[in-house]
């Protein structure tokens, strides 16, 4: 369902893979995927990127991912704020 993609990471780390696998698939695998490696997929100066901030660390325990969003910026803007 639109805006729950995520638990798709958790499901990864349930069938094996570790968080940093999981989270991998959600961004360097999918540029890949796309052939756009060159411009998606990874936090670099002249990349597409959007940024989500999460409560805890999603290396350790992928729920942060899931369950534990504070911050979103998507095309430069933040359109997701729950630090206030």
């Amino acid at each position: 369902m639109f805006g729950e993609n995520t638990r798709e990471l958790g499901w990864f780390v349930k069938a094996g893979m570790t968080p940093e696998q999981a989270l991998g698939t959600a961004t360097t695998g999918g540029a890949a995927l796309l052939g756009m490696e060159d411009s998606l997929g990874a936090l670099r100066p002249g990349f597409l990127a959007d940024v989500v901030a999460v409560e805890g660390d999603p290396l350790a325990d992928i729920d942060a991912v899931i369950y534990k969003v504070r911050w979103v910026m998507k095309a430069g803007a933040v359109v997701v704020d729950k630090t206030k």
